[in-house]
């Protein structure tokens, strides 16, 4: 876990020897991906006949659904280990060949990226992620100009392709329709790559396309299905040098001849023209989006392009009166306080002539142009007559515009405003009603159309950019939540992020529930939708609730008896309940008092079958069907239920089998209905359900079961045949020590099925197993495994059953066998596919619904989300503490309810799958820029920016961090920015220290020296007054109590012990007005000014410094701050250092000061308090524009630049008595992200798990660095030892070339990870690229580690001969486990 860096014990860090820090190696994992959707695509993606949508995000690519309520829902999302320029759907051509018949109607996604690569993804549904199919060569690797590679063109029968570069130049490739290997069949570069040929020059000449590419798309001729000899037209808007405006060029490609001309050009007066885009399903059409207006162009002759409607947009029909409109358009704005544009824009800031990536500081573009432009825009996905668009403008109205065709020409009808909103940076129409609409710095939409209208449905959460963060630990939550600024004006909030599933805590009981030993949910009938009952059970007692709007106990209505502990029940049948108890199997008939569809008698009816003087153990309800057993003896029993007469029936016995080794877990699986859906959140491509179950298998007859011996066992019982063994798994584990793993007994098994059936089985010493039927080809006696299965430990004992004799002990031979034919060969040998460990007590399988596809809770020391239909083991962390039992509720009111026993009372949740980001939100507007907690006044203090009131621009607001509510705020004066703030210590009390400009204009001259402007440095005081006393403080709410702020969900507890009223549901957590916690009346805070003072530059940064000084930047000037006599009224300037440039970062750890600017790096200088003065110890060895940085110890340095990378600056081989300015600081290791890093922080990570015996007295507790992106991304650096480091680097060298596992964009890993950073740095480990073996099955890790890739053969740095080979693949898992186990 993470905890933040106040709470690290300064004392111990300061003991600790910085050698042994310097030599610490790092892991990096992203744990919380990029928010930034750049592309929408929409496509055939996992089946022919599933819809499905892609987000490109630049850093890794999400396949989403929209479910029916119009929630986003995340199928999958994988990084791509590169950078995505431009991603497009080709579509499924009929005339298309493939070997691989998965593949038969299914889109590709064609990415172009950093690799230099076209690259073709294919979804495989059995790994659950993308692959390549091939890549095509297009450049060298990077972000070449000149070269393809910025964007991408598909005509729409998906027969040809165009990548065109940003300037100059483009590629066109025809897609193969044969049964061959390549995707690719023709190609041609334009203009050629051999201009030196003189006729080639003329060509060039003659038909140029020498300038910056805008926009391009294809233009169909004809309605036939293109063919070999088809010649595609392809429409460029080029922007010429030295020409104000664009022309539109129309191009042909010749494939016979393999020459592309330019057969015409269109040009206009007018406004600027910026996009050009086809009509679909009207051969010969397009729009061309102009500023100010649009115009329907005629391409249909394309030697003689016309104009056949101009559409105006400055005089578009006024904007409906929705009551969720946003009024403020949204500008292009700073993201951070030194005016770096967007990471997604960086590629098009190459097109900028005047741009300079020293100037960070600058005014860029907050003035609103006068006149609308199409910013976004989708067509109608279904095929009609009439083609329908519906686009936004940069005001952020939405309007539909649909073209007409009829014998007086073309016809374009506009419509009235449909909705307004934030201007939209992409658009996707998706089949049916909703529209999904994507904001640049804020969240995203999804809107429903309707009568005409758009309207408001649910949110894409966007969390970027990430500007500062601070992490909190609440003590009764057990675990560390997030506080990050992020988005901009009008945009701008506070988030609080979490780890692992999110939840909405909707009612939690008073702790009266001692001893709850089971838990229960059971429907009236089969068919029915909801839940009717709540079982709880406890060490000598059993109580039945009913479920609906209120839980109350309907126990003497449902016949149970309420005296015994209940160890498994129920529906058998429709109105039939089961309980089982350790004396006997109890049916009843509950009564309409419980139940509407109960009996119509005043007390319930129920029947008893009891077991011959022994006790019963175990039991299982399924339909028809209950399932027992015994421990001494060891006995089996199958029982049935038998109707007499009218509320009369009789439980008997069908068959009982005496064992020889005690069961230790029993599961029926539910037999499907077509009523039920599976409550799965990513099980929905149509291709889930299993075609053929293995032999025997048939679900409702099955039973499934867990032995000492340790064994799982499939079970087959029809009433002639008896009971039958279909399969058998062995579970025999040993550790990286090669001795046995105790405790590998069963505690749950459940039968899972998405796209083929397996088993999954929770063992009581925190494991989870998968395994597998064999493949059918691979089934053969010489093969497999022999051991002694069930079936060979029944004795031979039956009962008649309507005359027949049962056999009770079949012969346990294995031969070769096709496993979906029908065949006596029983039973089948289970392969053990994954292994992983999630905890170190018992692990209970909880399926959300009866579902065979549902997911499942895996409760372990705490509560994990099994996904079903991941390949391997895949599971993500509930966030939620942990649990004893755990049960699914589905209600009208709560359809996706959970319960959790946990501390002795019950909490009602919900499964929030509809949030793909475990964030809520606290809207505050402007542009948050700083965040800090206060932790003695249990306050968030934000710095605000660009807010839009008439006193002032910027403020500093104190939050609550319960409700989000503005207690109160601090505003600056009028045309006063805030730039940097800290907490300072003074005496035993904190004050805060505020940076502020006092100019308007850029802070940095684009040579990255400062420029002449002044700035204030404040000292705030924290005042507790009364309300009455408080009048000149504006209160938004008013400040809960500290021990209301302990949790960070606002909870309503009920205290009823009878009844549980969910009528007092909290509301969303993303509501911020939810009052669930009462707030004190008259408690408010409010900052009250102390001492101010106006300094040479803008105040950047500030630090606190040995507890009793900060250190403050003016321009290219740091000083050395202190109190005099501990007041914070009187500030005096101790010492004073400069830079060349302009400082951008300070940070201190005990008397050592890292000071970053924006071109030297990062410079390190000691303070000498007898002399009150600085000295400059070491320097940067490259030149390097600071983000921010962090010290770990007084000689290790992390910092974070405008490129995107991190790198690790250490001084600890060298002496600081021989130190001079020219000594440079060594650069131990470096990670390229691809994403710059605003805000990095300090903490403590324990990634040891409990179960590591070996680990013993070892101390694993390191300081971990997390880093928030622009791209909103959260990514956590977690510092391991050398042995661990050269065993993972080994594990990555075989990753990253392995067709598995291998970068999908066809990046080359070493190259990619080492950009912007010197050639032979040591390269901070890839745990994305690592964490991917997890996902594999035994076998294929297996397969990667036994046999070393070319690439370590010829590596000499890389070779480790005290490795063993191949690489223990349990010693691996087990390190990467704990890894995961700790992220999570």
């Amino acid at each position: 876990m993470a905890v933040s860096e106040e709470e690290c014990s300064s004392a111990k860090s300061r003991s600790s020897s910085s050698a042994s820090s310097s030599s610490t190696h790092y892991l990096a994992k992203c744990v919380l991906r990029g928010s930034v959707v750049l592309q929408v695509l929409y496509g055939h993606i996992r089946s022919p006949t599933s819809l499905d949508v892609v987000f490109g995000k630049e850093t890794s690519i999400e396949l989403v659904i929209i479910g029916e309520d119009g929630s986003v829902q995340s199928v999958c999302e994988q990084p791509v280990f590169g950078t995505i320029k431009d991603i497009a759907i080709l579509p499924w051509n009929e005339k298309f060949q493939v070997r691989n018949p998965q593949m038969l109607g299914k889109d590709l996604v064609v990415v172009i990226s950093d690799s230099g690569n076209l690259s073709f993804l294919t979804f495989c549904n059995e790994m659950h992620r993308f692959f390549p199919l091939t890549h095509v060569q297009l450049s060298n690797p990077g972000n070449s100009r000149h070269q393809p590679g910025r964007m991408l063109a598909v005509h729409s029968s998906g027969c040809f392709i165009a990548a065109s570069a940003y300037e100059d130049r483009l590629a066109l490739f025809s897609v193969s329709m044969y049964n061959g290997s390549d995707i690719i069949d023709e190609r041609i570069i334009y203009p050629p790559e051999n201009e030196g040929d003189a006729s080639v020059s003329r060509s060039i000449q003659e038909n140029s396309i020498q300038g910056t590419i805008w926009s391009t798309c294809f233009i169909s001729q004809d309605s036939c299905q293109p063919s070999k000899g088809h010649n595609p037209v392809l429409a460029i808007l080029l922007n010429r040098r030295g020409e104000d405006g664009n022309v539109l060029l129309l191009l042909r490609w010749n494939i016979r001849e393999c020459a592309i001309c330019v057969i015409s050009e269109y040009t206009e007066a007018g406004p600027l023209a910026h996009n050009i885009v086809e009509v679909p399903h009207c051969n010969g059409f397009a729009f061309l989006f102009r500023v100010g207006d649009a115009l329907l162009m005629d391409l249909r002759d394309p030697h003689n392009p016309c104009c056949l409607y101009r559409m105006s947009l400055n005089f578009l029909p006024n904007a409906v009166d929705e009551h969720n409109f946003v009024e403020e358009s949204c500008r292009v704005h700073d993201v951070d306080d030194e005016g770096l544009f967007n990471v997604a824009a960086c590629a098009l800031l190459e097109l900028r002539r005047d741009y300079d990536p020293m100037c960070i500081d600058g005014e860029n573009g907050n003035v609103v142009s006068a006149r609308k432009h199409v910013c976004s825009w989708s067509w109608e996905p279904e095929h009609h007559k009439n083609p329908r668009m519906i686009f936004c403008v940069d005001t952020g109205e939405f309007f539909m515009v649909e073209i007409s065709f009829d014998t007086d020409g073309v016809k374009v009808n506009l419509s009235e405003c449909l909705y307004k909103g934030l201007p939209c940076k992409e658009l996707l129409w998706v089949q049916g009603r909703y529209l999904i609409a994507v904001v640049e710095m804020g969240d995203g939409m999804v809107l429903t159309l309707e009568n005409g209208r758009l309207h408001y449905t649910s949110t894409i959460q966007n969390i970027a950019p990430i500007l500062d963060m601070s992490v909190v630990d609440y003590h009764d939550e057990k675990h560390d939540q997030m506080f990050a600024c992020c988005g901009v004006a009008p945009e701008g909030s506070l988030r609080i992020i979490r780890s692992g599933i999110s939840v909405e805590k909707l009612l939690r009981t008073a702790p009266i529930y001692q001893g709850i030993t089971g838990t229960w949910t059971v429907r009236m009938k089969v068919i029915d939708s909801y839940h009717s009952f709540l079982v709880l059970s406890f060490v000598e007692e059993t109580r039945v609730l009913s479920v609906g709007l209120s839980f109350t106990d309907v126990t003497d209505s449902i016949g149970f008896q309420s005296d015994v502990c209940t160890l498994a029940c129920g529906l058998v049948n429709d109105g039939l309940l089961v309980q089982i108890h350790q004396n006997a199997v109890r049916l009843c008939l509950p009564t309409k008092v419980a139940h509407s569809d109960g009996i119509p008698l005043s007390y319930p009816v129920f029947t008893s079958w009891f077991p011959d003087n022994i006790s019963i153990s175990l039991g299982a309800v399924g339909h028809n069907m209950v399932v027992v057993s015994t421990s001494n003896p060891c006995i089996l029993y199958i029982l049935g239920i038998r109707f007499l007469s009218a509320y009369n029936y009789e439980i008997y016995e069908m068959q009982h089998l005496r064992l020889q080794i005690e069961l230790s877990c029993i599961s029926i699986p539910q037999k499907p209905f077509e009523q039920k859906q599976s409550s799965s959140s990513i099980n929905l491509v149509n291709s889930s359900r299993v075609d053929a179950f293995p032999v025997g298998v048939d679900i409702g007859k099955t039973i499934v079961i867990g032995t000492h011996r340790p064994s799982v066992e499939i079970l087959s019982f029809t009433p002639k045949n008896g009971l039958r063994v279909l399969a058998s798994g062995m579970i025999s584990l040993t550790n990286t020590m090669g001795t046995a793993i105790s405790g590998c007994i069963p505690q749950d098994v459940r039968l899972v099925s998405v796209d083929r059936l397996y088993l999954l089985s929770g063992l009581r010493n925190g494991m989870l197993l998968r395994f597998e039927w064999p493949d059918a080809s691979k089934v053969s006696s010489s093969e497999l495994p022999r051991y002694q299965s069930l079936s060979s430990s029944l004795e031979n004992t039956y009962t008649a059953l309507s005359g027949i004799r049962v056999p009770t002990s079949f012969s346990p031979h294995l031969c070769e066998a096709n496993l979906f034919q029908k065949t006596d060969d029983l039973p089948v040998n289970l392969q053990l596919i994954a292994i992983r460990r999630i905890g170190i007590t018992p692990v209970f399988l909880v399926p959300l619904s009866d579902s065979l596809d549902a997911d499942l809770i895996a409760l372990s020391d705490r509560p994990w989300l099994l996904h079903t239909a991941r390949h391997s083991l895949s599971y993500t962390s509930i966030s939620f503490q942990p649990s004893t039992h755990v049960t699914p509720v589905c209600s009208v009111e709560c359809p996706k309810g959970v319960l959790f026993v946990a501390e002795n009372s019950l909490h009602l949740v919900e499964m929030v799958h509809s949030k793909r980001l475990n964030v809520q939100k606290f809207h505050l507007g402007g542009t948050p820029r700083k965040v800090l907690y206060h932790s003695e006044n249990r306050l968030l203090l934000v710095m605000r920016t660009e807010l839009s009131n008439d006193m002032c621009s910027s403020d500093i607001c104190c939050v609550d961090p319960l409700s989000g509510s503005v207690i109160s705020s601090y505003k600056l004066e009028l045309g006063e920015t805030a730039k940097s703030m800290e907490l300072v210590r003074v005496g035993s009390e904190q004050v805060l220290v505020v940076g502020t400009s006092l100019s308007s204009g850029p802070a940095i001259m684009p040579s990255g020296e400062a420029e002449s402007t002044k700035g204030r440095l404040i000292v705030l005081c924290f005042e507790h007054v009364q309300n009455s006393d408080s009048g000149s403080i504006t209160f938004c709410s008013k400040a809960g109590s500290a021990s209301q702020r302990n949790s960070p969900f606002c909870e309503v507890v009920g205290y009823a012990t009878e009844q549980l009223s969910s009528s007092s549901l909290c509301s969303s957590p993303d509501d911020t007005s939810c009052d669930g916690v009462k707030l004190e009346e008259t408690e408010a805070w409010q900052l009250r000014l102390a001492f101010s003072t106006t300094l040479q530059g803008m105040v950047l940064a500030i630090c606190p410094y040995l507890d009793r000084y900060f250190l403050a930047s003016a321009g290219n000037s740091f000083f050395v701050c202190g109190f005099p006599s501990d007041n914070p009224q009187r500030m005096k300037r101790l010492a004073g250092g400069r830079t060349r440039f302009m400082i951008t970062s300070l940070t201190s750890y005990f008397t050592r000061i890292a000071v970053g600017d924006c071109r030297d790096g990062i410079l390190f200088y000691s303070y000498h308090e007898d002399s009150k003065k600085l000295e400059h110890l070491y320097s940067d060895p490259s030149q390097r524009l600071v983000a921010d940085c962090i010290l770990m110890d007084v000689d290790t340095a992390v910092v974070s630049d405008r490129k995107g990378s991190i790198a690790v600056l250490s001084s600890s081989d060298r002496l600081e008595n021989n130190a001079s300015p020219e000594c440079n600081l060594t650069l131990s290791s470096a990670y390229y992200m691809g994403d710059i890093a605003m805000s990095i922080r300090k903490g403590s990570y324990l990634y040891k798990l409990p179960t590591d015996d070996m680990l013993n007295g070892i101390d694993l507790s390191h300081n971990s660095i997390i880093a928030g992106t622009l791209l909103g991304s959260i990514i956590i650096f977690i510092p391991i030892s050398r042995e661990e480091h050269e065993l993972l680097e080994a594990v990555q060298a075989r990753l990253v070339v392995h067709p598995l596992t291998a970068p999908v964009l066809g990046n080359d890993h070493n190259d990619f990870r080492s950009r912007e950073n010197p050639v032979g740095v040591p390269q901070i480990l890839d745990g994305d690229m690592l964490t991917q073996f997890l996902e594999l099955t035994s076998l294929q890790q297996e397969d990667i580690l036994s046999v070393p890739p070319a690439s370590l053969e010829t590596a000499k740095s890389t070779s480790k001969p005290h490795l063993p080979s191949p690489i223990p693949v349990n010693q691996v898992v087990q390190l990467l486990e704990r890894v995961h186990y700790a992220l999570n």
